[in-house]
Formats: C-alpha cells, structure tokens, sequence
C-alpha cells in the first residue's frame, strides 16, 4: 500500500473522528440549552398566568363585595332599579374598568345593568345557575351584546333569612387584559373545557378549537359557531421526556417549540406555552463549531508538523497562533453562554417567587369558603372580617408581582432622583425567598422618610440583590447566618452599607475582578461576574462601591452614591 492512501485514509478517519465529536458536543449543547429554555418556559408561563388570574382576581372579589352590599337590597324587594343602584352600578364599573355590572333576580331577569342595556334573561346559564347553588359562577364567551370576549363572574346575592334571591354579575373585556402582553417573546394560550383559544397573546390563535368538528357551549364557555377554526397543524415529539410541537402554523410561529401547560382551576382554563427552540440549537451550533474547529485545528496543525519537520520551530509559532485565535473564539462563545445563563437565572427567580404565591392564594380561597359559609349562616360581620383578609393577601400578591415586573423590566432610562429606601424594601423582597430558605436573618431598620440618590431604581435593585445573594452564598457553613443592611448620610453622599457574618475576603483586591469567583466550579451562579457588573453600574451613577473584611468579622460592602439635595 502505497503512503498517498494511507495519508488519505488517515485523514478520512480523523474528519470522522471530528463530525463524531462536534456531533456529541453539539447533542449535549443542545440538551443543556433545551433545559435553561423549559425552565425559562416554565417561569414565563407561571407569571402570565398569575397576571391574568391576578386581573380577573380584583373582579371576582368586586363580583362578591356588590353582591353584599346594602344599597342593592331594596332592587331585590321592589324588582325595580332605582338611582342609587344605578350609580353604584356605574360607579364599581368605571373604577374597575369593568365592561358591565348586572343585577338578576332568581329567575335570571335582570333588574339593573351599568350600561343599561336591552334586558337579557340569564335563566338556565351555567354561571347563573351555579350561582343559584350558592357559589361563585365562572364563565367565558364572545357576547354579541357587547361584541366582545368576555369574563362572567356571578355571585350569589343571599336574602336575610339564607336563601338565594339573585345574582350580580361583572363582565370583564378580555381585549383591555390582553392589550399589554400581545406579542411577548413566548406564544402562550388559554382554553377551556372545550379545547378552544380564549385568551392569547397572538391573535391568530383566538378561537382556534384543538376538537374537530368543535362544541360551541359547554360548562366553562361558549362560542359562536362562525368564529371557530381548526386548530394549527402539529406533531408531537419526544426528547428525554419532554414534549416538544413540529407546527405548521405560519409565520408568526415558532416552527419547532418546546409545549409546557398549567393548570388554572379558579378560572377553569388551562395555560400552554410554545417555548422556541430555535435559540437552543443556535446555542448548540455555535458549541459545535468552536468545538469542531479546534479539533480541525489541532488536526491540521498536527499534519503540519509531521510534513514539516525541517521547519519545526516555524510550525510551533503557527500552531500558537492558531491556537490563540481559536482560543479567543471559544472565550466569546463562554460569555455568550454566560450571559443567556444569567438571563436563565432570572427565569428561575420569577418562577420561585411566583411559587410563593400559592400559600397566600390558598388561604384565600379557605377565607372565601368561610365568607360563604358564614353569609348562608347570616353571620355577615364574620364574613366581613374574612372579605377582608382576602382583600389583603390579594394586595399582598399583587405587591410581589408588581415587585418582580419591575425587577425583570430591563431598564434604558438615564440616571434620575431615586429613593433608596424603596430600592432596598424591594430588592429584600425579592431576595426573601432565598433567604428564608438558606437560614438567613436579613435585619434591615428602615428610615421614616425618604433619602434620594443619584441612579436608576432597576440598576440599583440589582447592585443590592447581587450583594445580598454574595453574602448568603457566603455564609453556607457559617454557624451564625445574618445580614445587616444600613443607609448613612456622610458629607453629601449616601452610603449603603451591607454586612455579612461568613468567613470574609481571602482576596480583597480582586472581588470586582470579572470572573473572578470563590465559588465551587459548577455551580450555577459562581462565575464571578455578579460584582465585576455591580462594580460597573455603581461607576456608571458616579458612585463608589468597595468591599472589605470587618473588624468583628464577616465581610462589609459599602456603596456610595450622590445624595439629592432637598428642595428648598
């Protein structure tokens, strides 16, 4: 056998050796890269479900607060509308943003409506006649009344002496719950007991029903027969136990996507996202290439060198170079991957503090089973105290979300008058979570009034929650496991101070440094860049930020920042 061949088969053999290789560097890319996207999935799906369940939450509650109410008594003794009912009426509809308020007797006439509309008999409706029951009646349809989607809330009114002599209804407009999420980055969709699209943030998906030939009315909703449309096309598939769609559902589409639901039973829908994986395999392909060019490299370096050993030490300075140019690539592919990390870890914060809203929603619905109870009893102060408690958690539930859209808002506006009282209240929120479950006590005396720095309000929530995060992160084996947060005014600058009770800096002059880490490799959050970044957002404000080892012990950040002078 002559060495031409031998050659060719060795090179043959080294560019399978290499597909195979770039082909398992790019499975696993892809396998990684799919897990961050259903994570992230999961997290996007949990918070625009809380944000629709939390917006048809408030008209619930206004459904159950007009039922009980003193001035729609007399409605129900004389079966006639009066004034006061009317602007009671009107009023709880333009203060909520409500499409209409209806007053229906038991046999499911209406007695008075916001809109004061052609009366419509209600009798023999789901809703209505859950509602009958004494229950909270649940509804969706596209109403040719108000020639819209809409919500049906029905709650039950009770006469003084228990039974149930009607109903007040609150529609609610699905376009206005819609109308600041069309379009988000994921495709995520509502359906009900029939398998129709009620609620999206593509419009093309609305009314598109998964059964076929579709139902048009059922338990949870209904539809008019004209507006139903088949269901896109798509094939399930299966990748390491998770589903995922090929669709054919046009343009606007993700083409291959990753299928994630939820359950929502207070509004008797279910929730599905279509996470693109267009992003995982781009990931996965650029992995594949790096990986793929530095074997290449290596290998025509390596037959560089055994067809010129004359010129070997010529061979040695093109293989360096080669090999630090490749080694660069591989460098920006890593901060790629570290920042769609990053972006990933945001993800699983907003699905952890969304999970911190089941415990006070649970306890709102055992306080409105109680408010039921205790109204069909007559006790009407008892059911009073629990409407009440319920109006709180559901305050206290809209806080967090509002806390985290902000937090996850990503923030282009300049540097303007903050106040750092309110940065800290919410990024301890936030951090809370964590912090209650890795056994830290976060003390934090928070001044009377306001104290106003020179900054931005999302920026400097994240220069605090990295700080915060640091410091727990650092005290995992400390027996003692406490943080003390504290504001100071000091010669017309403001100076945060937060301290931590764990072991200190090994290395004071190089914790700003990025990638700089004493974390242990693997983990997810240890990749150094959480101070290097808050380093860089404080500079940007004109502030000063600097670590160091405590007198007592532990570690003490400060950061100093422009103070706002009062206005005089």
């Amino acid at each position: 056998m002559s060495f031409l061949p031998m050659r060719l088969i060795f090179v043959l053999a080294y560019l399978c050796v290499a597909a195979a290789f770039s082909g398992g560097v790019w499975w696993y890319g892809y396998r990684e890269a799919f897990d961050q996207l259903e994570q992230q999935g999961q997290a996007d799906l949990a918070l625009a479900s809380d944000r629709l369940s939390g917006q048809l939450q408030r008209f619930r509650e206004m459904a159950v607060f007009l039922a009980d109410h003193p001035t729609l008594d007399q409605v129900f003794e004389t079966q006639i509308s009066t004034g006061d009912a009317l602007d009671l009426l009107v009023d709880a509809r333009d203060r909520s943003g409500a499409l209409d308020v209806l007053v229906v007797d038991a046999t499911g006439r209406e007695l008075a409506t916001a809109q004061q509309t052609v009366p419509r008999l209600h009798a023999g409706r789901p809703y209505f006649e859950r509602s009958l029951d004494g229950a909270m009646g649940v509804y969706h349809l596209y109403s040719d009344r108000w020639a819209r989607r809409a919500f049906l809330f029905s709650a039950p009114v009770f006469s003084g002496d228990g039974p149930v002599i009607g109903a007040v209804i609150v529609a609610v407009d699905v376009d206005e719950l819609e109308f600041d999420w069309r379009g988000g980055r994921q495709t995520i969709f509502y359906t009900g007991d029939l398998g129709v699209v009620f609620v999206s943030n593509r419009t093309e998906l609305l009314y598109r029903s998964r059964v076929w030939p579709p139902q048009i009315r059922g338990e949870g909703g209904e539809y008019p027969s004209e507006l139903l449309q088949p269901f896109f096309d798509f094939s399930e598939n299966d990748l390491a136990g998770r589903t995922y769609w090929n669709v054919d559902g046009g343009r606007y589409l993700p083409s291959k996507a990753l299928h994630l639901q939820l359950d929502l039973p207070v509004i008797d829908m279910v929730g599905d996202v279509l996470v693109d994986l267009g992003p995982a395999r781009q990931q996965a392909n650029l992995q594949s290439a790096v990986a793929a060019a530095l074997f290449l490299a290596f290998g025509a370096m390596l037959f560089l060198a055994t067809e010129r050993r004359r010129a070997l030490a010529e061979a040695n300075l093109r293989l360096e170079a080669r090999v630090t140019q490749r080694t660069n690539e591989l460098q920006k592919a890593q901060g790629d991957l570290v920042q769609a990390g990053k972006l990933s870890a945001l993800g699983q914060m907003s699905a952890g503090i969304s999970h911190e809203l089941n415990q006070p929603l649970m306890a709102i619905r055992s306080f409105a089973e109680n408010a039921e109870t205790f109204l069909q009893r007559g006790q009407a102060d008892k059911a009073e105290q629990n409407l009440g408690r319920i109006s709180g958690l559901a305050h206290r539930m809209d806080r967090i979300i509002k806390n985290l859209r902000a937090f996850a808002r990503q923030e282009n506006e300049p540097i303007s008058d903050v106040d750092i009282i309110g940065v800290i209240a919410v990024s301890l929120e936030i951090s809370d979570a964590k912090a209650r479950q890795a056994g830290v006590t976060l003390n934090w005396d928070a001044p009377d009034t306001s104290v106003m720095v020179r900054g931005g309000e999302v920026r400097l929530q994240q220069v605090v929650v990295n700080l915060l995060g640091n410091a727990m992160d650092a005290m995992v084996d400390s027996p003692l496991k406490q943080i003390d947060i504290s504001v100071n005014s000091v010669n017309g600058r403001v100076v945060i101070l937060v301290r931590d009770t764990g072991p200190g800096i090994a290395e004071p002059e190089k914790i700003f440094d990025p990638f700089y880490s004493t974390k242990e490799v693997g983990v997810s959050e240890g990749m150094g860049l959480g101070l290097s970044i808050s380093y860089g957002l404080v500079q940007s404000f004109g502030g000063v930020i600097r670590g160091r080892n405590h007198d007592a012990g532990g570690a003490e950040f400060s950061v100093e920042l422009d103070a706002v002078e009062e206005q005089t």
